[in-house]
């Protein structure tokens, strides 16, 4: 196959009437669409404004896909306890699965093509199931909570490493190698020393596993963590082996300069959720400087919940003018950067090789975007367009692994109107589950 348009191969690259050609689940060339045709006359060719590599979320939640909505107006832990975790305990593992391909379903349909995915404690082998099914890539992991947890939700340390552990053997590397681990600890005010320190054991024992977890989004976290273990928390999670080049932590809005010193020392991933932190008013995370220390820094829209939507699109704009308005610097986090953020970056952060660009030879997860549109004209500047400009609902075509999952705007996999018909008729009953979370609140 042939796609063509204006290739953005990466933040470095904009390839004006150009060309990427796919072979199976791989790139075999990139470059002017002429020329390309020269060389491969008898391909297929499909056309679209814009080629860009598929977008990574760097931290999401896909089965609280359900709960869009449920929690409006709520700081951090009340919005946890009270909404999102009695959501989450109440969920069975048919209503699982369905929240999880909602979630995706809205990822391939607006550029996302992999994903770093925070689950819930239950049923996460339905998720696992689900990505494969839809063909997404991603990085998921069963969550871990064995204090501070309301009922359904909290387990024996022991048990939950165990299951974990069962999750990984049966799904790290499934479905082609599209779908890897990370062991998740919800964070450090859920999750006791015995479990976190298990996390890293666990992790350690599996060649490619990640941990990816939360960490210092909200100050009544890091108040609570530091009454805990007399610790802030990233020397906290550092302490019980939660750094590295392994790991990825959600947020770090609140980081002092020690700790700040430690992730660009340690090579710990970190990902910047500008939407959540700003819809729970959680702060502004230093992403300046982060990325000044050299830092990784990924992309994500955290839930639907605390978003509510899961576009990568308004995530890059957003912390493209987060970043501006909090340094009072027109110049700060600039569209490359953004789409470094979402690209290469948000790949450096899940594992996998070859992907995050479209280069020769790296994995065919491809994205193309329609600009026949009032808000794309004129289009002085693809790039520009992608992070200031566009929006999901411009994705015509998704393909992951070199196969086409979003057709003319359509899906191509699953019955998507069946999963929104089954998802309008969830009835999230959370009264009997709001008690135990309140309980289960610092």
């Amino acid at each position: 196959m042939i796609l063509s348009g204006t290739v953005i191969a990466d933040a470095d690259t904009v390839i004006e009437d150009g060309a990427v050609v796919v072979d199976d689940s791989r790139i075999a060339a990139v470059g002017r669409r002429a020329a390309l045709r020269d060389r491969y006359p008898d391909r297929e060719e499909q056309s679209y404004d814009i080629l860009l590599p598929g977008l990574v979320g760097g931290h999401l939640h896909s089965v609280q896909s359900l709960g869009r909505g449920i929690a409006d107006d709520s700081e951090l832990l009340e919005w946890l306890f009270e909404y999102v975790l009695p959501m989450e305990a109440s969920l069975s593992p048919e209503e699982m699965e369905i929240a999880a391909k909602l979630g995706y379903l809205e990822m391939i349909e607006s550029g996302t093509t992999t994903c770093i995915d925070h689950l819930s404690v239950n049923h996460a082998e339905r998720a696992f199931e689900a990505a494969g099914e839809i063909g997404i890539r991603g990085v998921l992991g069963k969550v871990l909570m064995d204090r501070r947890s309301p009922a359904g939700l909290l387990e024996e340390t022991e048990e939950a490493l165990a299951e974990s552990e069962r999750l990984i053997e049966e799904y790290h590397g499934a479905f082609d190698d599209r779908i890897r681990y990370a062991v998740t600890p919800r964070f450090a005010v859920s999750c006791s020393e015995e479990c976190l320190r298990g996390a890293r054991e666990l992790a350690d024992e599996y060649d490619g596993v990640r941990i990816h977890t939360h960490a210092s989004e909200n100050r009544s976290e890091v108040e609570t963590v530091e009454e805990d273990t007399g610790m802030r928390n990233i020397h906290w999670l550092d302490e019980v082996g939660l750094t590295g080049d392994d790991v990825v932590l959600a947020h770090c809005v609140w980081t002092s300069e020690s700790e700040r010193e430690l992730l660009a020392e340690t090579g710990t991933h970190v990902t910047y959720c500008p939407s959540s932190n700003m819809k729970l008013a959680s702060g502004i995370a230093p992403i300046t400087d982060y990325l000044e220390r050299g830092i990784n820094v990924a992309i994500g829209n955290d839930g639907p919940p605390c978003n509510n939507t899961l576009d990568p699109f308004t995530e890059m704009r957003q912390g493209s003018l987060l970043q501006k308005v909090d340094g009072l610097d027109p110049v700060a986090a600039p569209a490359e950067t953004l789409f470094e953020m979402a690209t290469i970056n948000g790949a450096k952060a899940t594992g996998f090789d070859r992907l995050g660009a479209l280069r020769e030879g790296w994995r065919a997860d491809i994205v193309g975007l329609d600009t026949d549109l009032t808000r794309a004209t004129p289009l002085h500047d693809p790039l520009s367009h992608l992070v200031f400009g566009a929006h999901g609902d411009d994705v015509a075509f998704t393909m992951v692994d070199g196969n086409v999952l979003l057709e003319d705007g359509e899906v191509t996999v699953v019955d998507a109107d069946a999963i929104r018909k089954r998802a309008r008729a969830i009835d999230l009953s959370l009264e009997e589950h709001r008690d135990d979370a309140a309980d289960a609140r610092p």
